[in-house]
């Protein structure tokens, strides 16, 4: 096989590396062509990824495609096309990078939006929730798409969401064959700073992200033009229209999300995906609008990413002058752009200066006619002063395209591992403009530069801002107030870098805060930890459970008195008799004395009283008024006397005065 059977045909029927069967072509991008293939080790379908011959020999790219492959493959998400493995196929004619991945069996997100035009309000959200899952994903493990687009959204079998080509446009980025000065990305979706300086972060997927979910809205993209210098024209000096202009039935709110997520100041966007999806997530519950079961694509390729669309997309290259927002580029060269098209190199240079310059022609008419030697002498000077002239003009416009072209750039120098201080110095000396944003690093010391954006080499504009990523250590366990909500806890946690866990064993009681609230985190607040070690929230099972007070033989008034106090609401659940137990007084409570009762809304406890009757003293009184006082008492009177008189008087009573006594007993007197 050779180099150019890639370029220009199919390595269809050949093995790469001996173990990876190319069975057929799926589809051909502007870096890439894409093949079904066979693991014959695993058995196992693939996707082959073959790049372009124009990268095989290019070291820097081959290293940095060997890293981006590794990073993507630590990518474990159910929205990311899985890669499996990379290699360089060597042989004597030529060599061949590859990337191995997940087959998806089905389309892109281009099929879906070619067959069925502006997608639905539930499809729409219902993919782009996928998308952002992803790359929520991808930026919490330091990574950044750079172009994302319909064509590398697949929609698998069961309308399965997956990203993919994570890392290969920053790999071709780091090929010898693109300068400083080239873009690599898709037109229709580039953000506005990597057209005016090829600075990229998460910023910039959003920005993507945000175009593409205006297309799936409304059918098509937002800018189309005669050329990609154009488009990207349009990016930079245009704010993004609501797509409600397009589709007056788009919701206010949707509308408003796609413009900042669209905003050409990147500070005004989402800040990452995880923020765009919770907006977009919130948005959705606030509307009403339910996921949808994606529409698989009909007749669509197999797929598995990349730029391809099934066909040759044209031409590979777009090279275009520096986009300025004071004067629009010129719309009469170049290949005609009516819509998405695939990843290409895009140069960002000044000035065109392979342009034909259009100069004033030198008049050399005269009124009379002249000599010979006149003729010679003055044709000679003519020639002499259009020399002069030329060779002025082009001094000048090499001039101006040299400095509008790579003069007025500077190389951004290499501040990584430097002190902060260090690195502000030696950025202000390069005449551009630190900015500083910090975060936790459990490798890189407190005061030390992580990063910068844009990065070591790159180009920038005098005075362009460079963002320094300064280390703040390892992170510390974050105070956390008692009472706060475990969400407010969890978001506490997540600002300090920490990854928060609710551990039902660790739940404690607590006498002060409620049930259902935090009590305190552990490790303890101030502890050093690696940025994302778990840390756990202790949850309150509200205050510690009080035992029921012995309020036995109490009086009714003291007894709910003392239970009162202890946390309980007292109330009579009965009476009964209990001997030595006064009337009104208590006899038990339930729950009984002892028993342990979580103090939550107050719980009741049952108290019962005795009913016992205190006999009174009936010496000295007549039968008839100690049966009516018996009577009262609710007690019998048994008489023992040999006259059966009304008026006897009673000399003796058995029980005697003052003992307590069932309701219904009889009291025997005896009475003369």
């Amino acid at each position: 096989m050779s180099a150019e059977t890639h370029q220009g045909g199919s390595l269809v029927g050949n093995m790469l590396e001996g173990r990876y069967r190319v069975d057929s072509l799926i589809a051909r991008g502007g870096m890439s062509a894409v093949y079904r293939g066979l693991d014959t080790r695993l058995d196992r379908p693939v996707a082959l990824k073959v790049m372009d011959a124009q990268y095989s020999g290019d070291r820097s790219f081959v290293d940095r495609f060997e890293g981006e492959a590794r990073a993507a493959a630590r990518l474990h998400h159910p929205d990311v096309v899985a890669v499996y493995d990379q290699g360089v196929d060597r042989t004597p004619s030529g060599d061949h990078v590859y990337l191995v991945m997940q087959l998806v069996e089905g389309g892109t997100l281009r099929d879906l939006i070619r067959q069925h035009g502006r997608l639905t309000l539930p499809v729409a959200t219902s993919v782009m929730t996928s998308v952002l899952s992803a790359l929520t994903a991808a930026h919490e493990a330091g990574m950044i798409h750079r172009d994302i687009k319909p064509e590398n959204v697949l929609i698998g079998p069961g309308g399965s969401v997956k990203v993919a080509d994570f890392g290969l446009v920053r790999a071709a980025a780091s090929a010898g064959t693109t300068s400083g000065s080239v873009i690599l990305g898709t037109v229709a979706y580039l953000s506005p700073e990597q057209v005016t300086t090829g600075a990229a972060d998460a910023r910039t997927d959003i920005y993507a992200a945000g175009v593409v979910l205006y297309e799936m809205l409304t059918g098509r993209p937002p800018y189309s033009g005669d050329t990609a210098l154009s488009v990207a024209y349009r990016h930079v000096n245009d704010d993004i229209p609501a797509p409600g202009e397009s589709v007056p039935e788009i919701p206010p709110a949707l509308d408003d999300l796609v413009m900042r997520a669209t905003r050409r100041d990147a500070s005004a966007r989402p800040p990452d995906a995880a923020t765009f999806l919770a907006e977009l997530q919130a948005l959705r519950r606030n509307l009403g609008v339910e996921s949808a079961v994606v529409p698989v694509p009909t007749g669509g390729p197999d797929t598995s990413g990349s730029d391809a669309t099934g066909t040759d997309d044209g031409p590979v290259t777009d090279r275009f002058p520096t986009v300025d927002e004071d004067s629009p580029p010129s719309l009469g060269a170049g290949t005609p752009v009516e819509g998405p098209r695939g990843t290409r190199a895009l140069v960002r240079t000044a000035l065109d200066t392979d342009r034909t310059q259009d100069m004033a022609a030198v008049d050399t008419r005269a009124t009379e006619k002249p000599g010979p030697s006149r003729t010679r002498r003055r044709g000679r000077r003519a020639v002499a002063i259009s020399t002069v002239v030329v060779l002025v003009l082009a001094g000048l416009v090499g001039g101006v395209a040299w400095w509008f072209g790579s003069g007025r750039y500077i190389e951004v120098p290499r501040v990584t591992g430097k002190p902060q201080a260090a690195a502000q110095r030696v950025l202000h000396g390069a005449e551009l403009t630190p900015k500083i944003t910090k975060q936790y690093d459990n490798a890189v010391p407190a005061g030390t530069v992580i990063s910068s954006s844009p990065g070591q080499g790159s180009r920038a504009l005098a005075g362009t801002e460079i963002t320094l990523v300064i280390s703040k250590g390892k992170p510390k366990v974050p105070e956390v107030p008692a009472g706060s909500s475990v969400q407010e806890a969890r978001t506490i946690l997540r600002q300090a870098k920490l990854r928060p866990r609710v551990d039902p064993s660790a739940k404690r009681y607590h006498n002060s805060v409620s049930e259902g609230r935090v009590i305190g985190v552990s490790p303890a607040p101030g502890t050093s930890i690696n940025s994302g070690a778990t840390v756990t929230i202790v949850v309150s099972k509200g205050a510690p459970p009080v035992a029921v007070p012995d309020v036995r033989g109490m009086s009714r008034q003291q007894a709910f008195a003392k239970l009162r106090q202890a946390g309980f609401t007292p109330y009579e659940s009965g009476r009964t008799f209990a001997e030595g137990v006064a009337t009104d007084h208590v006899v038990s409570t339930s729950p009984g004395t002892g028993t342990k009762v979580r103090l939550k809304d107050s719980p009741k406890v049952g108290v019962v009283l005795s009913n016992a009757v205190k006999v009174p003293d009936l010496g000295r009184t007549t039968v008839k008024q100690a049966q009516q006082r018996a009577r009262s008492l609710g007690l019998k009177l048994n008489v023992r006397s040999l006259l059966q008189r009304p008026n006897a008087v009673i000399l003796s009573q058995e029980p005697s005065a003052g003992s307590t006594v069932k309701p219904g007993t009889t009291i025997t007197v005896t009475a003369l």
